[in-house]
């Protein structure tokens, strides 16, 4: 007899679901049943849900507390996607897990760090609980999950450089969301994690920043640019530069070895978004790989997978891809958060918190 695939619901019915969750959902359609999208107001869910008929013609409209009640007590659906306003999220996702749902929250794992620490500690109080995953897709682009590999290839690490120039006003439909226009940092934190993420899979742990910060562009929420020096855990240092409001797009990471240099910079290649990997060696010789993105679809894949076994195992234990931890995505968060309160500081050197 065939395995049964898990039943899951999406609360959140804005750009992001139905631009990137539903399209992605559509190309693994056979490893789960999608029962419900869920928003706060019936329009929003009913817009949503049109969308995903095309590819899941029986998934439900959910929307208010009534909604959320039904998707809590519905014993069929064993997985819950929360992609929410950020600064909703961490309630939200403690809620379902307090209800047995097994959870995956888009990132950021929180606001900040004492909100991390709150979220983890009730999560620590609930009893057999429910996974608790972090959609970080930059731990599962297969150009980090490479790049982590070569790492050998260039020797011990001297130096890191990380530079994201970036653009983002209002023009940009990402930016109607409330949490990068209300909150004070709020875009540097949502995507910033992306980054830091990206740079913890190929050298490890940041243990302190010291970093400066200003406010440009006064369309956005302060600051929109970001200067940080980093400690790694490994004991090699860097720079972490984030120019929000840049009309010259650069996204990359530059790590500097005794035998060499690795470099991961996103870009396109016959059509397709993605990262080159360029691996500079000792000999003055250079090769380099692309890698389509692949990320959203790979951690989805792993989180289908991650629960159906922790639905079967119930009783026996189970394992969770590490990659998918909260307290991963915690450890990103922390990053920023530091440097965020260096900033304030006037590059007062300030110890990243462990998770």
């Amino acid at each position: 007899m065939a395995e049964q695939v898990p039943a899951i619901a999406i609360l959140g019915a804005g750009i992001f679901v139905r631009n990137t969750y539903i399209p992605r959902l559509a190309e693994i359609s056979n490893l789960f049943t999608l029962k419900a999208i869920w928003s706060r107001t019936e329009e929003s869910a009913r817009g949503a849900v049109e969308i995903a008929k095309k590819h899941f013609p029986d998934v439900e409209c959910k929307w208010g507390d009534a909604g959320l009640d039904d998707i809590i007590q519905d014993a069929s659906i064993i997985g819950v996607a929360v992609v929410l306003a950020g600064q909703t999220q961490v309630d939200m996702s403690l809620r379902l897990l307090k209800g047995g749902k097994h959870v995956l929250q888009e990132k950021p794992a929180a606001a900040s760090v004492s909100e991390l620490e709150t979220a983890v500690s009730c999560y620590n109080s609930i009893n057999n609980a429910p996974i608790w995953a972090l959609a970080e897709n930059y731990r599962f682009e297969p150009a980090f999950i490479e790049g982590r590999k070569m790492m050998a290839e260039i020797g011990d690490i001297i130096n890191v450089h990380v530079i994201i120039e970036g653009s983002m006003n209002n023009s940009n439909p990402y930016y109607s969301s409330s949490w990068r226009r209300d909150f004070p940092g709020g875009f540097i934190l949502d995507m910033g994690v992306h980054y830091i993420s990206g740079l913890r899979m190929l050298v490890g742990d940041i243990t302190s920043v010291s970093a400066l910060t200003s406010h440009v562009d006064t369309t956005l929420p302060p600051p929109d640019h970001i200067s940080s020096t980093i400690q790694m855990e490994n004991g090699s240092s860097g720079v972490f530069v984030m120019v929000v409001s840049s009309r010259s797009p650069k996204v990359l990471w530059r790590v500097v070895g005794l035998n060499g240099t690795l470099q991961v910079e996103r870009g396109s290649k016959d059509g397709k978004q993605g990262y080159t990997i360029i691996l500079f060696t000792a000999d003055g010789q250079n090769k380099s790989w692309f890698y389509p993105f692949s990320g959203v679809t790979e951690e989805l894949k792993t989180f289908f997978s991650d629960i159906s076994q922790a639905n079967l195992k119930k009783d026996q234990g189970y394992e969770v891809e590490p990659r998918m931890s909260f307290l991963e995505g915690a450890r990103d968060v922390a990053v920023l958060d530091a440097m965020l309160e260096s900033g304030k500081s006037r590059g007062a050197s300030v110890q990243v918190k462990k998770f």
